[in-house]
């Protein structure tokens, strides 16, 4: 019997742009068919792209979405014998479903519901879909294929169902975000519950506003082993052959390739989120505010990488607080990088502030009004630059400072993209010595001085907050994994300072409501990931 070979197309896609995610599914076809590929696989919600959120409650948008796959089918019928098996929303008896359909020779020949709709994290989707129930099996060559949709697969029974009836190996389309160690939690889960059958594990990749998809598809065998791995953060095509009893083998790429480690994927999936929200949103530049600190060292590293020096811009605001070795660092920064470098001094544009509101102040001791009066005027000043240029202005808070509220609302917080909302200020260390290894471009002085945010006389952030490895432990404890705060005192944190800590987390929701959006790296992010009420008398 001769061996099937399946196309594996990892695209990035864009929500709601149907007709160009219609044509990466017909340039992936061409690659197929130009390779031998008999069946070629889609990530989950191809046409739509997804998270398609509240796009997918407008009938027009289904409406349009049905039209385009029914123009695909037709036009996929040029490569005859070419399974395409594609990720779609359909409609039936007034129910909407996420789907798959195999488009075979200009007709669909096999259609599948996602049966495990969740609801929980970032996902949605019970607010959209219905649950179907059915397998679906389809038989190429006399191979039986069974299909699921992501979720499907995190859960034993729709497995078991497709070997039920008869299916010899798995296609699994997805669209599964990152987060940090989220690869080996799939390779545990789909292991265990495809319960012996072969499987493609088949992932989207891109950025789609807070979250990224990291891609990092594979193929196990009967064992559960990998036996084929594609890229992580990239767009990439792959092939593997099932003999006649469902067993692969990879065909390209030949081998599975090592995956980056931790800092790595981190630093790749800030630069792909930071590329595909610029992009999708058709912004070409960025702006950012450049400190001398680590924080804005590592974002405008990021942006670089990201989209190239030519389209970044850098501007220093300094005030009688700021140091010299700040203003020195920041122009070494960007020299270095090869950015447009502009200083801006804000001393005046803040006393105006203060003369204005003299007569309302007065008898009354400077405290921290007059620092966020100097962080907001900074704010200002970035957003203007934006609105004269058509250029993004990123934040450069990190999860830390979202966290405990030190960070201004209205000041450092004014942007359009926070690109380290989900990165503790440990982990900003961490990223910038890894960039580093590679080619210094954070000066070491900035990593090695003590992070301050140069508001008043001599400050140091610890002046306010906990020391960060303290504070980010019971960040992580606290928010990512629900613990209580006895648990948090029982793991050796003193237990006022885990006090403080929740407190500041609780009272400060109001700023992280109003902050721009930021991509999703942890287990659990601030965001659509984190859904605590403003107005909340629960204490613990």
């Amino acid at each position: 019997m001769m061996a099937v070979k399946v196309g594996l197309a990892q695209i990035n896609t864009v929500v709601g742009n149907l007709r160009a995610n219609a044509a990466k599914v017909a340039e992936a076809a061409h690659w197929a068919r130009q390779n031998g590929a008999d069946i070629l696989l889609t990530p989950e919600l191809t046409l739509t792209g997804y998270p398609a959120e509240d796009l997918l409650l407008r009938p027009e948008f289904i409406r349009r979405q049905t039209l385009v796959l029914d123009q695909l089918c037709r036009d996929l019928a040029r490569y005859p014998g070419l399974h395409v098996v594609v990720g779609h929303v359909h409609e039936q008896d007034g129910a909407l479903y996420n789907a798959a359909s195999v488009l075979l020779n200009g007709r669909v020949v096999c259609r599948y519901f996602k049966h495990e709709l969740p609801d929980y994290g970032v996902f949605d989707e019970k607010r959209y879909f219905e649950a179907g129930s059915e397998p679906a099996v389809f038989t190429v060559n006399g191979v039986a294929f069974g299909l699921n949709i992501c979720e499907d697969a995190w859960l034993a029974e729709s497995p078991a169902l497709a070997a039920g009836h008869g299916a010899q190996a798995l296609l699994i389309l997805n669209a599964s975000p990152y987060s940090v160690d989220k690869q080996a939690e799939r390779f545990a889960q789909v292991g265990r519950n495809v319960r012996g059958l072969p499987s493609v594990y088949l992932n989207k990749v891109g950025g789609q506003d807070e979250l990224v998809f990291d891609g990092g598809s594979f193929v196990l065998d009967g064992a559960g082993q990998v036996v084929q791995r594609l890229p992580v953060f990239e767009e990439a095509m792959g092939l593997v052959a099932f003999d006649a009893q469902g067993a692969p083998a990879p065909l390209y790429p030949a081998a599975a390739p090592a995956w980056p480690d931790k800092l790595e994927q981190v630093y790749k999936a800030l630069v792909l989120a930071l590329r595909d929200y610029l992009g999708k949103s058709g912004f070409s530049s960025a702006v950012l505010g450049l400190s001398g600190g680590i924080d804005s060292a590592l974002v405008l590293a990021v942006a670089v990488d990201a989209i190239g020096a030519q389209n970044v811009r850098t501007v220093m605001m300094p005030s009688r607080y700021t140091a010299d070795i700040s203003l020195a660092d920041a122009r070494q920064m960007a020299q270095g990088l090869g950015v447009r470098y502009d200083e801006i001094a804000i001393g005046g544009l803040a006393d105006t502030f203060g003369e204005a509101l003299a007569a309302q102040f007065a008898g009354l001791e400077p405290d921290a009004t007059e620092e966020n009066i100097q962080a907001r005027v900074r704010g200002t000043l970035l957003m203007a630059m934006s609105n004269k240029f058509g250029s993004l202005v990123i934040t450069t808070g990190n999860k830390s400072e979202l966290a405990t509220g030190y960070c201004t609302l209205y000041g450092d917080m004014a942007g359009g993209f926070a690109l380290l909302k989900d990165v503790p200020k440990t982990l900003v260390y961490d990223l910038a010595r890894w960039r580093n290894r590679e080619a210094v471009v954070i000066p070491e002085r900035i990593i090695q001085r003590p992070p301050s945010a140069e508001l008043r006389p001599d400050q140091t952030d610890q002046d306010s907050l906990p020391p960060y490895d303290v504070l980010d432990a019971i960040i992580e404890m606290y928010v990512e994994k629900n613990a209580a705060i006895k648990s948090i005192e029982e793991a050796g944190f003193d237990r006022d300072v885990v006090a403080q800590v929740v407190r500041l987390i609780r009272v400060n929701e109001y700023k992280r409501r109003q902050g721009a959006i930021g991509p999703k790296i942890t287990a659990r992010a601030f965001g659509r990931d984190w859904r605590y009420p403003i107005t909340n008398g629960y204490r613990e």
